[in-house]
């Protein structure tokens, strides 16, 4: 688990190269008064994040470790509930913020390039947060 990378991801590399070939800027773990984003237009005041299907639940690809399961419910709850608290504190400092699963830059990369783009362009669209968390029920235990 030590080797496991927090920042610098693949699906990040490849969605920083593909908006830098688009020539969008943007700025990498820029610090703001609630954290660091995985990618930051300080500018248009976007912030975008790539959340791995594993570490923040993917309902297409998380798959539950079987073992300690108790630590890993709590650990996924912990990760699902920062998220929001994060998105919210942002959004109520005035940012927009892109949510993106590290599938979808493998399976539709040019439709992340365009929703980022849009939302950089556009004024904000409360759609965009339609897939907010807002209450967290853990999995049953099977063994």
């Amino acid at each position: 688990m030590s080797r496991i990378r927090g920042e610098h991801t693949e699906p990040e590399r490849i969605l920083r190269s593909a908006l830098w070939r688009r020539g969008l800027r943007y700025r990498v773990q820029w610090p703001t008064k609630i954290g660091r984003p995985d990618l930051t237009f300080a500018g248009a005041r976007v912030a975008v994040f790539v959340d791995g299907c594993f570490w923040h639940g993917c309902p297409e690809h998380y798959v539950r470790p079987r073992g300690n399961p108790s630590f890993w419910q709590a650990k996924l709850r912990q990760n699902l509930e920062r998220d929001r608290r994060q998105t919210l504190a942002l959004e109520s400092d005035g940012w927009r913020v892109v949510r993106v699963w590290e599938h979808l830059i493998f399976e539709d990369l040019n439709g992340v390039l365009d929703r980022i783009e849009n939302v950089l362009t556009n004024e904000p669209d409360r759609k965009e947060n339609i897939w907010r968390v807002l209450h967290v029920e853990p999995l049953g235990h099977d063994d």
